[in-house]
């Protein structure tokens, strides 16, 4: 019987990590920059360095491995670029939470204490992903690896910063924004979930000023009330049109306000009445600038009632305010009746608590002026989107743009550029590294949004604003591979900075990834248990199975039904390519090794036959690849090698 080197039952992991170190060993993941090659360039979406390998990032990862190799195979200068994101409020909070497990209390530590404390922390584990991302099998230009706080970094997050300053684009202000009460931070859109909870409608009697009437107000916010400055109603609810210009008395606070009309308020919610809190309610705020309202905050930053409310309140939390409010309007005889109501309440990711909204100064980016280049690039065909129905979103997103609130109360991240005089608090200073006399000068506390630094990705990683021969090389990159729930978060900031500070698109192609669902169409999530661990699945089905079995389940633009049965498609392909190398390997003579040009080479029918199918598989699996079908092209390989 003829003889190989190959094992009859093949074992995944010890072939792919040799081949793995065999790849590192002979540096073929290294792209130079001073090659006279085409460049094609990827950025990978740096994941949280608090992060661990989830199913997402093998989907993700494996596509943008695939496109990189692509390119290497047609000889072009292939860069794809890995790093970590600070994660600044995620990686505070697991700080912290370290600290607690050791006594130590964050607020009994100065800034730098905590900082190096992070830093530690950082070292420890950060790094563990990367290690994961090996194990995958991303060929990544490891020399290249960045990390949004790294020195070079951190100087391109406060140049651009400073320059969209001295531009007039960024400015300090009073707005409502998302407060984490556990934190004790403003936080972004994209860190709030929402959850529907089953609650009550309270309806609340405010007596009409000068009367013995009153108007009955539903509210969901017991605890807000005590901030009220108006009662609206519609403008043409003809029920309430006699009381127009009339106040009446805040219950328990005795403080008169104004009954104002508003196109806002929603005839048949409720009563029809609803109580304006323009301090604790995005579009009480609206209808506050609107009507020149007062804005009376009532929360300190725990959600605990502040001096604004009467003493009786004053420290209450807000759980324990909503009962004695409730209570004490019940025996004034205030309480009207209660209803079952089911709404959507937001909560910190990491706080695990519902938010506020809260109003507070804040650093603020002028968005309008910022995004019309960066529209009329997805609109105008310089950007593409796979697939194109995600443009409809980028427009709603960019159409209705909002300041951005870019500041943080926090201590982990990019601390602000600006300084405040010691002796005169209204004069300050913005530069990247500081005034010259430091001494007399106090730094902003605050530190920048995570996506503030991430929004400069394509373009920071070469080092910029330095000018250097990667940024010329290798920016703009080729291809944004990434999720579609970050589109406005990332995606499109990074458009905005590509055109405000490189005057330039920072890729061509972005190709958004389907979501991964259980068998019952439940999007795959740690805290629901259904996601597998993908290290786990390496180690059963081998890696290369569990990227090819993801390929062939994930049609473009479509959800990806995951189930570890589909996998088994990836294990048993490998194992046939295995056995049909032991099968070549087996027959082959001992000049193997010979070079074999085909164009002197006389071929018997059949081998003409499975070159005529090899050539047509390539030509049809490039297609597929170019039009960005990943799974039509996984069952092309799977089709010619099967059948």
């Amino acid at each position: 019987m003829p003889k190989t080197s190959l094992v009859k039952a093949y074992d995944p992991s010890p072939v792919e990590d040799r081949w793995y170190e065999h790849w590192l060993d002979k540096n073929y993941f290294h792209a130079d920059a001073d090659s006279e090659k085409e460049p094609y360039t990827i950025v990978i979406p740096p994941p949280n360095v608090t992060g661990m390998l989830t199913m997402g990032h093998v989907l993700n990862n494996t596509i943008q491995d695939i496109l990189i190799r692509k390119a290497r195979m047609e000889g072009k200068e292939a860069c794809w670029i890995p790093g970590t994101d600070h994660a600044s409020i995620a990686t505070e909070a697991k700080v912290v939470k370290m600290l607690k497990d050791q006594g130590i209390n964050k607020d009994d530590l100065s800034r730098q204490e905590f900082l190096d404390h992070a830093w530690q922390w950082k070292e420890k584990y950060g790094g563990i992903i990367i290690k994961q991302l090996k194990k995958l099998g991303c060929s990544c230009d490891w020399e290249r690896e960045r990390f949004t706080m790294g020195a070079d970094y951190n100087r391109a997050v406060l140049t651009a910063f400073v320059k969209l300053y001295e531009k007039g684009l960024v400015y300090k202000g009073f707005r409502l924004v998302n407060w984490c009460p556990v934190s004790r931070s403003a936080i972004s859109d994209e860190e709030v979930i929402h959850k529907e909870v089953n609650g009550y409608l309270w309806h609340f009697r405010y007596p009409i000023t000068g009367s013995n009437e009153y108007l009955v107000v539903a509210t969901t916010r017991p605890e807000t009330m005590l901030g009220d400055t108006a009662v609206a109603i519609h403008p043409d609810d003809d029920r309430y049109q006699n009381l127009l210009g009339k106040t009446v008395t805040l219950p328990l606070v005795g403080r008169e306000i104004p009954i104002i009309k508003d196109d806002y308020v929603d005839p048949e919610f409720g009563t029809g009445c609803v109580k304006v809190t323009p301090a604790h309610d995005p579009n009480d705020f609206s209808m506050g600038e609107r009507h020149g309202l007062d804005f009376i905050n009532v929360m300190n930053d725990d959600a605990s009632l502040n001096d604004n409310v009467p003493e009786k309140y004053v420290g209450l939390t807000r759980e324990d305010a909503r009962k004695v409010i409730i209570t004490d309007l019940e025996s004034a005889g205030l309480l009207e009746k209660t209803e079952d109501y089911t709404n959507k309440i937001g909560y910190s990711e990491r706080g695990h608590v519902p938010i506020e909204f809260y109003i507070s100064e804040q650093w603020f980016i002028k968005m309008d002026d910022l995004v019309k280049p960066a529209l009329d690039a997805v609109n105008k065909g310089r950007i593409t989107f796979h697939p194109e129905h995600w443009i409809k979103t980028y427009n709603h997103w960019m159409g209705n743009i909002k300041d951005w609130c870019i500041s943080r109360q926090l201590w982990w991240g990019h601390q602000i550029p600006v300084w405040y005089y010691k002796d005169d608090s209204l004069k300050i200073h913005v530069s990247v590294d500081g005034p010259s006399d430091p001494e007399n000068w106090e730094q902003d506390p605050d530190v920048l949004d995570t996506w503030a630094s991430s929004w400069l990705w394509p373009m920071a990683v070469h080092a910029w604003p330095e000018p250097g021969n990667d940024l010329k090389k290798f920016y703009p990159t080729d291809t944004l591979v990434t999720g579609p729930d970050i589109i406005f978060f990332w995606v499109a900031r990074m458009i905005i900075t590509g055109y405000e500070f490189m005057n330039k698109e920072p890729f061509e192609d972005v190709y958004f990834t389907s979501i991964l669902r259980d068998e019952k169409g439940q999007k795959l999530s740690k805290s629901l248990g259904n996601s597998p661990d993908p290290l786990s699945l390496f180690g059963e089905y081998g890696t290369d199975a569990v990227r090819f079995g993801i390929m062939l389940m994930a049609p473009q633009g479509l959800d990806v039904l995951f189930s570890k049965s589909r996998l088994n498609v990836g294990r048993n392909f490998m194992n046939k390519l295995w056995n049909a190398c032991r099968f070549i390997d087996m027959n082959l003579s001992d000049d193997r090794n010979k070079i074999l040009d085909l164009n002197k080479t006389e071929l018997e029918l059949s081998d003409l036959w499975i070159m005529s199918k090899l050539g047509r598989t390539i030509r049809e699996y490039n297609r597929q690849l170019d039009r960005f079908h990943f799974n039509e092209a996984a069952k092309v390989i799977y089709d010619f090698t099967w059948n």
